[in-house]
């Protein structure tokens, strides 16, 4: 029997989560360090995965399968393709860099009005979401998904409760209460989009017999399995509906800006960088795969509904006082772009969607850790009570700068590449969508740019005199992180090469070809 992987790459966390929480409580620094260390053995197994990977191998690779619920029909079915083992690979890289950047998130707070903050918890919870986040990305039986995407919403809405952003702490009431209304919203919102794709799941059942996404695909390919257009559409529903909210898409998004409002930078990271990938990678695997007709159907909707996102998440970006709110409607438009491009059926477009949800995570990351940072020293998350950072904490500015340049996709770091396909495949089928969506770029300079001259440009505020610079800690989080927007800015073939075969795969199940270019003759 093979050795198994993808099992072992979701068990190492979980295993280490449960190590981390058992920690004493005397001894935190100690689970800081077993939390760093089972994240960098999570991140090697992601590696392992991606050299084992065979781009122009089957479909689903790596697999294992094994009987679970029998009288239910529900197995344990792993297996991953090129879209699936780049978003682990994401998700593995990101956490230790997470963890590193929150190492004193959850200390204990040096306030007359202070409650221990279980520091063994928040390790542990973080690590519980990674191996949640790795597992589903594997998942190939439909059901065995939804119980990952249901039970990842506990350990985030504990890390939003309960450790949330301490800018506005310091026996605050009114910041707690803000904290436990952005948890509840975050818990509420996902749990009905929960609750509408299990009715779907099991309507799913009903239909094919089967939770296994394979045996599904070959019934559809034997013509023995034949769904009913309206079955078909209002299952495809059912999970759409799901993953918008999760992903989020307009209008389903409004509990993002607070979720990332009130948790940490670290958290905040967490929340749109890797948990909320779940929500676009299930619309390529599960709406598109399962359902390649009603796909098709919904289409102009949707499409419709992900340029309202990219220009709305803009202006709301554009008018944010708060920089962590500002990131957060940012993200909503980015969002909009990954969904745009899924739905345009194009392998342009799709294959910029898979490297927009891997180079959005980068980017996101460098800038609201760096935000983080930046926060901590002054204690506001509020755009104004910054002033001539850049002057005081040069470090920080720039590489504050270079997030926010990522951000707005600047040619030569990796978000432009991604952002450039799913605006080359959109404008091939479907030219107004593709033009209105470019407006999200033009918007997307203004709140970057004016962003970072309200805060680190002009004169010296008094509250910044005597601001640090980054530390050495502080440095190993952000470093790489632009190292890796720079090289995949300039050479992103690696990335490719493992994601087309996969666009390729789901282009086809969609039966869409990329449309001809039209080229006028010669008058």
């Amino acid at each position: 029997m093979s050795f198994p992987l993808l099992t072992a790459t979701a068990a190492l966390p979980a295993v280490g989560a449960i190590a981390t929480a058992a920690v004493p409580a005397e001894r935190r620094t100690a689970a800081k360090w077993l939390a760093l260390l089972v994240s960098l053995g999570t991140l090697a197994l992601g590696a392992v995965q991606l050299v084992r990977f065979e781009p122009g191998g089957d479909r689903y690779q790596l697999t294992e399968s094994h009987a679970w619920i029998k009288d239910f029909g529900v197995r344990y079915e792993l297996g991953v393709d090129g879209i699936g083992v780049a978003l682990i690979a994401l998700t593995a890289l990101l956490i230790p860099f997470i963890i590193v950047a929150g190492w004193h998130d959850a200390d204990p707070l040096e306030t007359h009005n202070s409650r221990w903050r279980p520091t063994q918890g928040f390790f542990a919870l973080i690590l519980a979401v990674e191996a949640m986040v790795v597992l589903s990305f594997e998942a190939t039986d439909v059901f065995l998904f939804y119980i990952l995407f249901e039970a990842m919403l506990i350990p985030m809405y504990f890390l939003i409760g309960g450790f949330g952003d301490r800018a506005h702490e310091h026996g605050d009431e009114a910041a707690a209460t803000q904290r436990s209304y952005a948890a509840v919203k975050f818990l509420l919102y996902n749990l009905v989009g929960g609750l509408i794709m299990l009715a779907a799941v099991i309507g799913l059942y009903v239909v094919a017999g089967t939770f296994s996404l394979d045996e599904i695909a070959a019934a559809r390919a034997n013509g023995s399995l034949d769904m009913a257009t309206n079955t078909e559409r209002l299952l495809f529903l059912g999970f759409f509906f799901a993953f918008a909210v999760k992903a989020p898409l307009w209008p389903l998004h409004t509990w993002l800006p607070n979720a990332m409002g009130e948790a940490t930078a670290p958290v905040a990271v967490l929340i749109t960088a890797v948990v909320d990938k779940v929500g676009t990678f299930a619309m390529l695997r599960f709406c598109l795969q399962l359902f390649p007709e009603a796909s098709k159907w919904a289409t102009p909707v949707i499409l419709v509904l992900a340029v309202i996102s990219i220009i709305y998440g803009a202006l709301l970006a554009v008018g944010q006082r708060d920089i962590k709110r500002l990131v957060a409607y940012a993200s909503i438009s980015h969002f909009g772009f990954i969904v745009m491009g899924i739905f345009a059926m194009t392998t342009q477009g799709q294959s910029g969607a898979t490297l927009y949800m891997v180079n959005h995570g980068i980017s996101t990351a460098a800038l609201m850790l760096v935000a983080g940072f930046l926060i901590s020293r002054r204690g506001s998350r509020l755009i104004a009570d910054y002033g001539g950072v850049q002057k005081v904490a040069p470090l920080l500015a720039g590489t504050f700068l270079v997030g926010g340049l990522a951000t707005l996709s600047l040619p030569g770091l990796a978000p432009f590449v991604s952002e450039f396909l799913v605006l080359v495949g959109t404008f091939s089928r479907y030219p107004a969508i593709g033009v209105i969506a470019t407006l999200g770029i033009v918007l997307a300079a203004l709140y970057v740019l004016v962003l970072y001259q309200r805060t680190m440009t002009g004169p010296v505020k008094a509250e910044v005199q005597g601001m640090p610079d980054l530390k050495v800690r502080e440095l190993l989080v952000v470093a790489p992180l632009i190292a890796l927007l720079v090289f995949l800015g300039v050479y992103p073939k690696p990335l490719t090469d493992i994601v087309n075969p996969a666009v390729q795969h789901t282009m086809s199940d969609v039966h869409k070809k990329d449309p001809k270019p039209v080229v006028e003759a010669a008058q």
